[in-house]
């Protein structure tokens, strides 16, 4: 059973929950000339809001954030350190500005490693997740069983400070 996932079930307010609910999904990168490729969702982190200090929302709308405060359902891609692009789902719903960034998937570990080898850019910022978009996620029916997932500190995201900084919202399926 292969289903595609609306965007309208993206617009939640527990961005770790979903962002765990996203492992075992696919992420489906559709080429111009109609070729598909599709990658099983196996490592995400939670953004949740402007009360997460690793959140970019902590600072409030700005040109770059502002595609956050959009319902769930889009993508935020943005560029990191001015070398690897990153690609996040937008998951809150409208004005709650939060997102899960896709850190891997089954053939391809790390954000920036990802983004390379999909050709994804920031073209797709502010786009739907849906098949008109070029990048879309479906649920395949895969149960991933409780025990093959994992959870720990996100990556990188030190300068938010003690509280923040070791929130247990990376989660990833171990082998």
């Amino acid at each position: 059973m292969k289903r595609i996932v609306q965007p309208a079930e993206l617009q939640v307010r527990n961005t770790p929950a979903l962002a765990r609910w996203l492992l075992g999904k696919v992420l489906v990168r559709t080429a111009a000339g109609g070729a598909r490729c599709e990658h099983m969702i196996t490592e995400v982190e939670a953004y949740h809001g402007e009360t997460d200090r690793a959140c970019h929302a902590s600072k409030g709308r700005t040109s770059r954030t502002a595609v956050m405060y959009k319902p769930g359902g889009c993508w935020y891609v943005y560029l990191c350190y001015g070398v690897h692009e990153m690609l996040n789902l937008v998951t809150g719903p409208a004005e709650h500005p939060a997102a899960v960034l896709i850190r891997g998937v089954d053939a391809v570990a790390g954000p920036g490693r990802l983004t390379k080898r999909l050709r994804i850019d920031r073209k797709l910022n502010g786009q739907q997740a849906v098949p008109a978009s070029g990048l879309h996620v479906e649920d395949h029916g895969i149960k991933v069983p409780r025990g093959r997932i994992k959870s720990g500190p996100r990556i990188g995201v030190d300068y938010a400070g003690p509280g923040w900084a070791e929130k247990p919202w990376r989660f990833w399926v171990e082998a």
